[in-house]
């Protein structure tokens, strides 16, 4: 028997708590551990502010959480509770988790078995490849593909499993469109995958929004699979908040010559599983431990536990590779040069992936072997030099 979700009254409070300003998520679960609901916490929490000598809590008033409710229903869209029976169980598990969802798509793709994939944002022709390739083949396999809808791998990732189901996880609000580029999926995410927030609608992404957002890539999946990455990256902060949740690490290695490999060969090093194939993946998912949640997501934490309420609890790991960067308004050469890597990769790939005609791209490539950045092997790939 499925159990019954919240009432209308009491999914407002519970969002007038989640939108308290200087809360938190651990806030919110600590609040909601020590009264038992959003009702009791919101007439108790400001009283205990002041006798506490913390600044006065920003409560909305419950007009604004009924105008949210009611922007997100005229979106299409759902918000998604802590009291909910299809709260997402693997993200409940999570130290913190998010008191709301903003969510817009197939809500059963949160149902089933997930693989997070994530990489460079600058990746090169032959991280894309293999990362859509890697994609598709798990979808095959009934396993929903997460990744952040970011440039580079994490749009390589939702393209290949597109057809087969796939969940973007998104810093600002699920009607901000970013990159630009990435219209005509994010437009298709909301009709065949899902899109997914913690944030209200309309709000762009600051740069502490990307780590906050990584830590729900992670946890919504039993692992999370890194292609490229430098070794300070959002993707590497991804992969940490995935070990410390007890999921699965993986990675796929790369040339020791391209420096978009070095954090993901570091994860190896460290002790990721190394993947090479699509059997990999599943072998290593087919493994992997089930956390179990909590009561409805929550911590169940002492009354005492109450006193570190109002401290800041959101997560402060580095933004560095997380910040948004547009390799389109690069010159042509530039964007070509981002691509390329030890790995052989034919013309036609990089064209396609550059966005540029085909007798441009071998135009350059030309130029560039001629200036001895890249060098051209029998079978026509091309590479790039290592240089001294």
């Amino acid at each position: 028997m499925t159990q019954p979700g919240p009432s209308h009254s009491e999914r407002v409070m519970w969002l007038r708590l989640a939108r308290t300003r200087g809360l938190g998520a651990i806030g919110f679960a600590r609040a909601i551990a020590h009264y038992g609901n959003a009702a009791d916490a919101i007439d108790d929490l400001p009283a205990r502010a002041r006798s506490a000598g913390r600044r006065v809590l920003e409560i909305p008033p419950p007009e604004a959480a009924e105008a949210e409710l009611e922007q997100i229903g005229r979106l299409g869209a759902r918000l998604i509770t802590g009291l909910d029976p299809d709260y997402p169980a693997l993200l409940a598990a999570i130290p913190g988790p998010p008191p709301t969802l903003i969510v817009r798509g197939d809500l059963s793709l949160l149902d089933r078995p997930a693989c997070a994939m994530v990489g460079a944002r600058n990746a090169s022709a032959v991280g894309l490849r293999f990362a859509r390739e890697l994609a598709n083949g798990l979808g095959r396999e009934d396993i929903v593909v997460v990744s952040g809808l970011a440039r580079g791998i994490d749009g390589a990732a939702h393209a290949g499993a597109i057809d087969s189901g796939t969940i973007a996880v998104l810093a600002g609000g699920i009607d901000h469109i970013y990159p630009p580029e990435h219209a005509e999926l994010h437009a298709r995410l909301a009709e065949d995958g899902l899109l997914l927030s913690e944030v209200p609608l309309g709000q762009a992404p600051t740069a502490r929004d990307f780590p906050r957002r990584n830590r729900l890539i992670s946890g919504l999946a039993l692992g999370t699979l890194v292609v490229e990455a430098a070794l300070r990256s959002g993707s590497l902060i991804t992969a940490r908040y995935a070990a410390e949740q007890g999921r699965e690490v993986m990675a796929v290695p790369g040339s020791p010559l391209d420096p978009r490999a070095r954090g993901s060969n570091q994860l190896l090093r460290d002790g990721a599983h190394l993947i090479e194939s699509v059997e990999d993946v599943l072998d290593i998912l087919s493994k992997a431990r089930r956390p179990e949640p909590p009561a409805h997501g929550l911590e169940d934490l002492p009354p005492e536990a109450l006193g570190d309420l109002f401290d800041d609890d959101e997560p402060s790991r580095p933004a560095d590779g997380d910040a948004p960067t547009d390799t389109r308004s690069l010159p042509a050469l530039d964007r070509l040069r981002a691509l390329l890597s030890p790995s052989p990769v034919s013309g036609d790939e990089l064209a396609r992936a550059a966005d540029l005609p085909v007798g441009e791209v071998q135009a350059m490539l030309m130029e560039m072997e001629m200036s001895g950045e890249i060098a051209t092997l029998p079978d026509g790939l091309v590479q790039r030099r290592r240089q001294s």
